[in-house]
Formats: C-alpha cells, structure tokens, sequence
C-alpha cells in the first residue's frame, strides 16, 4: 500500500497538469492550534487510517447514508492501492473551478471526459488512463510514496466543502456522504471534527496522518 506525502500529492498533480495556484500541505494535528497553522483558503482535506475490523463494522452501518447530487463528482475504488489517487481526484475534481489546469492536463482531460458518467464508469474509465497510472508509480519509484512493512492495510479519503455542505469521499463507499453544513472559514474544523471521530473509534491507534489543499 502506497502513501502519500504532501510532497508527493504535489508531485503528482504537478506531473497531470494541475496549476501550482494550489498546493498539498502537512496537517500536524486535529486540534485547534495545529488546525490554525493550516493556510487558508483550504478546499480540501485528505486522511489516511488504517483499516481495522472496528472501521469495516461502523462502515457496514453507513451504507444507506451515502448522497449525492449534481454538483458532487465522485467515483468509485476499482483497482488496488488507488486510494491515494481516488481521493486525490475527488479533492481536485470537486474543486475544479477554482484550479487552474496546464494545457492538456491529463487530469483535466480526465474530469471532462467523465463528468457525465456514472461512479463505476469513471472507475473503469481511471483504470485504463496511462497518464493517471503512471504518475502514481513514478511517484511512488521515487520513495515519497512507500510501502508499509507491517502490511497493515491503510486507506485515504477526502473532505471537500460544496456548496456549504461538509462532503466526505470515500471510493469503498457507493456515494459521498453529507456531514452537515460547513462555511469557508470553518471548513478545516468542521472537517477534522469528523477525521478525530475516526480516530476514536480506534482506541490506542495512532497511525493517522492528514494533508490539506490550500492556496498557494
């Protein structure tokens, strides 16, 4: 299993064509301090967790709480170890109209080409775009992306704010799910209330990590 850095997110946008007016950060923490230390405007938070049998149960609860819309881009996890770059598309592509794209962005070439598509379709469609694959494992050759020792299965999801609705996407999932309204400004403590849920429900685990899409 692959993970990713801010670093490395970073890299992997820069390689499909996504402006530099952007950028992933390191969240240091869930609190208020660490929370603060995030630049704004932020339009997008991606958690890594480690799957447990806990997560897998409060999951198999939520399956009827997915939702959806014409504004929400999301699609579903197909192919292994894609996690990191699913989640990475769901922070781009429902953010789209505030990124700025190179000319013939592989990523933007992507997003239009599914935007019309249903969830499984634009999982097909990812796993046969070259572009996409190949920036993930070239990234990943590079060491920013490594594999775990112990292999503990870890998965990424993301928090996008649309339209003042907290958003959480998840591929494993058949759809997003709503958390709630959420403003500009609040956003990143709206989402990280949600990310600390996560982590409570895993007494003594402390294999978290968070990175954030800010303006550069």
């Amino acid at each position: 299993m692959f993970r990713f850095t801010c670093v490395s997110a970073f890299q992997i946008m820069n390689k499909l064509g996504v402006g530099e007016s952007w950028r992933f950060v390191d969240v240091l923490g869930l609190e208020g301090e660490q929370l603060s230390a995030v630049p704004k405007p932020c339009c997008a938070l991606m958690l890594l967790f480690p799957l447990t049998q806990q997560h897998e149960s409060f999951r198999a609860k939520q399956q009827d709480k997915v939702a959806g819309g014409s504004d929400v881009y999301f699609l579903k996890q197909t192919a292994s170890n894609s996690c990191g770059t699913i989640a990475l598309v769901h922070a781009v592509g429902n953010n789209k109209n505030k990124m700025t794209f190179d000319s013939g962005s592989a990523l933007k070439k992507f997003l239009d080409e599914t935007a019309n598509m249903s969830a499984a379709d634009r999982a097909k469609h990812l796993e046969k775009n070259k572009a996409i694959l190949e920036a993930h494992n070239e990234v990943a050759a590079q060491g920013q992306c490594r594999p775990e020792a112990d292999k503990v299965n870890f998965h990424f999801i993301a928090f996008v704010n649309i339209d003042g609705e907290l958003y959480e996407f998840d591929g494993k999932l058949n759809g997003p799910m709503k958390h709630g309204p959420t403003k500009d400004d609040s956003f990143v403590m709206d989402a990280a209330k949600v990310c600390r849920g996560f982590m409570e429900r895993e007494e003594g685990e402390v294999r978290f990590s968070a990175v954030a899409l800010c303006q550069s």
